[in-house]
């Protein structure tokens, strides 16, 4: 309930505004270009220069709807302050987009969430927001329009459940990605829930560790300090564990560490006791997955002198593209067709960078001369526009002088 006694309106299935908002979109974010590489087998041809585009890349279809939803939103509520929390895709066009279009970010100097009331509408983004933004927003009675992926929810229904039945959330995921953050505040809606974030393979090692030996607790909790829930204690919390992982993770990473959890709740209980420890659901983001698969079966089947992988630096999904590409072939992880300065240098976010750290650098020399075969593919944040201008953007670099 709102503080003026009403419930806040929250719309979950779109607003009815699609038509009226299609030619803004497609202006916005679409791709002729990028359509008849499709048409001719995902591959372009521009004298030297091939391009060989993965067969899933781009938009997924949580993404799409995120945005679509958003511009219905300024639509319907032309004459309302919109809001959303922060960035709703991790795409800086795609959020500058919105911005021109009028909705404001909570999340952008000068904005506070303190300030909102009934007549204010807020928009919740695909990675979804904890269950404490959703209470102080509905407390408000703020109309929401709700974002969140499906995928992100499948997670939190098993976090919930896990909860509910006395089992610790392990999570596979960056502690401060927002998803990260709204899936382990689902862990906190049953009374003793607990949830604890792994990075990686490492921190994953270290849990399994503690699981069959037991260790110092105080220097496990420092560890972990910033990736667990509050009274979290490894000695009581890691007896029953249920994984699960932010959706846009590396998808063999997260399948590794179900393996190896396993292993060690198994050593730990034993077979016939396995089930009453450990429990594991699978809540890897089909999108994500299928744009990891596409780039690896691109590898496997074409030549290929270089990646460039287009995306958001702080995108997730993206910057596992780009990890997954870089351990075959030289590749680049580029924001925009502007990162392409010249055929002597290139903007890119370095793969080597520790997750998370958004950092660009130059690097020059990076086109090859003679015949070129560039593989090509983008975060399930990028819209088709940004891949088009690319393309035509390495055409243009490569063509004669």
């Amino acid at each position: 309930m709102s503080s003026s006694g009403q419930p806040a309106v929250i719309y979950r299935k779109g607003l009815d505004l699609k038509e009226a908002v299609a030619g803004a979109l497609s202006a916005d974010y679409d791709s002729s270009l990028v359509e008849a590489i499709k048409a001719d087998g995902y591959r372009h041809t521009a004298g030297r220069l091939t391009v060989h585009l993965a067969h899933e890349f781009g938009f997924c279809y949580g993404v799409d709807r995120a945005v679509d939803y958003a511009y219905q939103a300024r639509q319907r509520f032309a004459d309302r302050p919109v809001y959303l929390t922060g960035e709703i895709i991790h795409n800086p066009d795609v959020n500058d987009k919105l911005r021109a279009a009028g909705i404001r970010f909570l999340s952008d100097p000068g904005e506070s969430a303190e300030r909102l009331g009934p007549g204010d509408v807020v928009i919740l983004p695909a990675f979804g927001v904890s269950v404490g933004v959703l209470a102080d927003f509905q407390a408000r009675g703020c109309t929401l329009v709700d974002t969140t992926c499906g995928s992100v929810l499948n997670v939190w229904k098993n976090v919930t459940r896990y909860a509910r039945d006395g089992f610790t959330a392990l999570i596979h995921g960056k502690y401060k990605h927002e998803e990260t953050r709204a899936t382990a505040s689902q862990a906190l809606t049953f009374p003793g829930g607990q949830y604890l974030v792994v990075l990686d393979r490492p921190e994953a090692d270290l849990v399994c560790d503690y699981v069959r030996h037991g260790g110092d607790r105080d220097a496990f909790l420092a560890r972990f300090a910033h990736a667990v829930s509050p009274g979290f204690d490894p000695d009581r919390d890691l007896v029953r564990v249920g994984l699960a992982n932010q959706t846009t993770m590396l998808m063999s990473e997260s399948l590794e560490i179900g393996v190896v959890v396993e292993r060690a709740m198994r050593d730990r209980y034993g077979d016939a006791e396995l089930a009453a420890h450990y429990r594991a659901f699978d809540t890897i983001c089909s999108a994500t997955q299928e744009r990891q698969d596409a780039v690896i079966e691109l590898l496997d089947h074409q030549t290929i002198d270089l990646m460039v992988v287009i995306g958001g630096y702080n995108s997730s999904n993206t910057c596992n593209l780009a990890r997954l590409c870089a351990a075959r072939v030289p590749t680049y992880h580029i924001a925009d067709a502007e990162c392409l300065a010249s055929g002597q240098t290139i903007r890119h976010r370095p793969v080597t960078l520790a997750k998370g750290n958004a950092a660009e650098i130059e690097t020059a020399a990076w086109l090859p001369e003679g015949p070129l075969s560039v593989g090509l593919t983008a975060g399930a944040s990028t819209p088709n526009a940004i891949v088009g201008r690319v393309v035509q953007r390495l055409a243009d670099l490569t063509a004669p002088a």
